[in-house]
């Protein structure tokens, strides 16, 4: 799988964020505040004795996830992604932070994690699994690697189900995800109801699923203006054309999440404890 080497460019449109950042956030309506919220509800824990000591980040990216999990659980984080470049990044600001002796990154596949089964408590993926060829795989290893009990999170673009009298999707929906499919170097994308039943064959349980999609419009128009300032250019240019090509496709995410065929998928479930 190939990983262009973009991240740098639209990297403040991350860091300093309200959902990963506590300092203020430059753009105050940006999706990020939204799902900020979205998350404080998702992960809380009544039972302070049930929250996360250790945590997974799947798909790390430069650790956003890593460094907020950390701080809001008191929690151990490890991030794994394939690109050395984007773990020295996620450790250089997690050492800048403070964070360091709590949230570790390195390189690993997904698809392979290094890790034995049951090691951690919470296990997150944000916006790695549709970068995953084996999207059974991806699952089984989640599942994997959460402990008795644990709870898995995964965050992931999907297109919509299809509805109970189609066999597929619509011709021109199917050309729209390959374009976007060429230019971010995806494979082939799945529905949330795909990735419920891969859940379930892998014995999760109360699993709950929302779409988020309205939440995270409003970021690709940012990424858009981002990537069409001086600064932008100029690194995109320096990029060359992988990230070129990625960044002339953003309007057609945008189409996409217009139409309703893309959609930001949250998924939570959980493993069954020794008791059950």
């Amino acid at each position: 799988m190939t990983l262009p080497n973009s991240w740098p460019i639209f990297l403040p449109l991350w860091v300093g964020s309200s959902l990963f950042s506590s300092k203020p956030s430059p753009l105050p309506q940006r999706p990020e505040h939204h799902l900020h919220r979205s998350f404080i509800y998702c992960l809380t824990y009544e039972n302070e004795e049930k929250k996360p000591k250790k945590i997974v980040d799947v798909g790390c990216g430069i650790g956003g996830s890593s460094r907020f999990l950390a701080r809001k659980y008191s929690a151990k984080c490890q991030g794994i992604t394939l690109s050395p470049n984007q773990a020295q990044r996620a450790q250089a600001l997690a050492d800048a932070q403070g964070l360091g002796e709590r949230v570790s990154f390195q390189v690993a596949d997904a698809l392979n994690q290094p890790f034995p089964d049951g090691e951690f408590d919470l296990v997150w993926s944000m916006e790695s699994g549709e970068h995953m060829p084996d999207k059974a795989k991806f699952v089984s290893e989640l599942a994997r690697v959460a402990a008795p009990g644990g709870t898995v999170i995964i965050v992931t673009w999907c297109h919509r189900d299809l509805s109970p009298t189609e066999n597929s999707l619509l011709p021109q929906e199917e050309e729209l995800l390959k374009k976007i499919c060429n230019a971010f170097y995806l494979p082939a994308w799945r529905s949330t109801a795909d990735y419920v039943n891969l859940l379930k064959s892998n014995s999760l349980r109360d699993i709950k699923v929302a779409d988020w999609s309205e939440n995270v419009a409003p970021f690709w128009p940012a990424v858009i203006k981002s990537a069409l300032s001086w600064k932008g250019i100029t690194s995109l240019l320096r990029s060359g054309w992988k990230t070129i090509r990625g960044a002339m496709a953003m309007p057609l995410m945008i189409e996409g999440y217009k139409k309703g065929l893309i959609k930001f998928t949250i998924i939570t479930c959980r493993i069954p404890d020794r008791y059950e």
